[in-house]
């Protein structure tokens, strides 16, 4: 990266930009691009809103929802070991543009993993941005080298964030037609995922989806955290988590440019007393168990949905809000173990039903020989007694006997054979 902008190596991510003349500077070159946002969303957001009841669910592949975000570089032989214990399918990494001698070691590390389903995030820089021989050039090295490793790239990330680099939707645009063209021309077989927004800012989703632009997508990323609303069950203006998959999926299905795969590729929540490897502040910060909790509950709810084909948890190993802590050497915190189960149980499922009823929530799934029940309660606790019928397991695994039990925040598993 050059300057303004500047890696954060604690929290993985650009520190925020402090050069106030040049945002403004900036902002004012892209500002008719700024306002095509504002009216094409005055535009498609109605529609996509009255449309939503009448989108279909789809089936979703159990196996393929429980994705992981890794990084190769950290604790290399570590993640490997891992990734066995944990018996992901899919995993994710990703590369930023400005450091290029990355690609080499991406590619070592894949050869020992053939058997997992891989997409890179391809990271952008101001430079690349601004320069679209050097973005194809690059480009065109990453893709010969990883293609055969790679089941999807996605092309940018965090586009709505001026610390990332673009400053406003029409430069991703450009952004992105340069890696579109190159991938028509010379890759055919791989495929793209864009534009991968940030937070519940559809505004910007839907320039990225509707416009005249020469392009498409072969599934839509997007980083739909919920962490600054507290628990994933939270509403944010009206809105829960499922109602914002519902409506990235309708804006997905008016639009001509993009598939009907969705693909979260980041979430997670900053753990406290974490910093300075948090990527937020304290305020936004949550214990070590409600990260577990959160977690779980996050990939439920969207598993209820069937429309995700891929939640991507960010990531395995990181201090400030991974599945584990390296700070003085590895531990592996609950949400690790808690992690591990929830692959376990939904594996190999297909959905029934989501109840919710008073604040308690129960999915229920299936396969050929048993149905399995997730029982959880946001707030307080519900009395429920387990009979001889019954197989039942924490959050984390552990086998709890028959009798009277509390269901609380922390999700049940419960299975009953067929």
């Amino acid at each position: 990266m050059i300057a303004p902008f500047e890696w954060d190596n604690n929290s993985d991510q650009p520190y925020q930009l402090k050069d106030r003349n040049f945002k403004i500077k900036m902002r004012k070159k892209e500002r008719f691009s700024l306002l095509k946002t504002i009216l094409i969303s005055l535009v498609v957001l109605p529609i996509a809103l009255l449309a939503m009841p009448f989108k279909k669910r789809q089936h979703i592949d159990s196996q393929k929802l429980i994705g992981l975000g890794i990084d190769v570089i950290r604790e290399p032989e570590v993640t490997l070991q891992m990734l066995s214990e944990l018996e992901v399918n899919t995993i994710l990494i990703r590369l930023g543009l400005w450091e290029m001698e990355k690609v080499a070691t991406i590619a070592t590390f894949l050869d020992q993993v053939p058997h997992l389903e891989v997409t890179l995030i391809i990271m952008q820089d101001r430079e690349h941005i601004d320069d679209s021989t050097l973005l194809r050039d690059n480009l065109n090295s990453i893709f010969m080298t990883l293609s055969s490793h790679i089941a999807r790239f996605q092309i940018g990330s965090t586009i709505n964030r001026a610390k990332w680099g673009f400053f406003s939707v029409n430069e991703y645009l450009n952004f992105y037609n340069t890696a579109y063209t190159l991938r028509n021309k010379e890759f055919p077989n791989i495929s793209l995922l864009g534009p991968s927004v940030i937070d519940f800012e559809y505004h910007f989703t839907i320039h990225a989806l509707f416009n005249r632009a020469k392009i498409a997508y072969d599934g839509l990323s997007a980083l739909l955290y919920v962490d600054r609303r507290g628990a994933p069950e939270n509403m944010q203006m009206g809105f829960t988590l499922l109602d914002k998959i519902s409506l990235l999926s309708s804006l997905m299905n008016l639009s001509n440019k993009v598939n009907e795969k969705l693909y979260i590729t980041e979430t997670n929540w900053p753990i406290s007393n974490t910093a300075p490897f948090a990527p937020t502040s304290e305020h936004e910060c949550v214990s070590e168990e409600d990260y577990a909790s959160f977690m779980v509950r996050y990939y439920l709810l969207s598993y209820a949905s069937q429309r995700v084909e891929t939640i991507f948890w960010h990531q395995l190993i990181a201090p400030g809000y991974g599945l584990v802590d390296n700070r003085n050497g590895i531990r592996k915190r609950s949400a690790y173990y808690a992690f591990k189960t929830l692959h376990n149980f939904l594996k190999d499922t297909h959905f029934l039903r989501l109840g919710i009823e008073r604040g308690f929530y129960t999915l229920q799934c299936a396969t050929e020989t048993k149905i399995t029940f997730v029982m959880w309660m946001p707030e307080g606790s519900k009395p429920y007694n387990i009979d001889d019928s019954m197989s039942a397991f924490s959050r984390d695994g552990e086998p709890i006997g028959s009798g009277d039990i509390s269901i609380t925040s922390k999700p049940i598993y419960i299975i009953v054979e067929r």
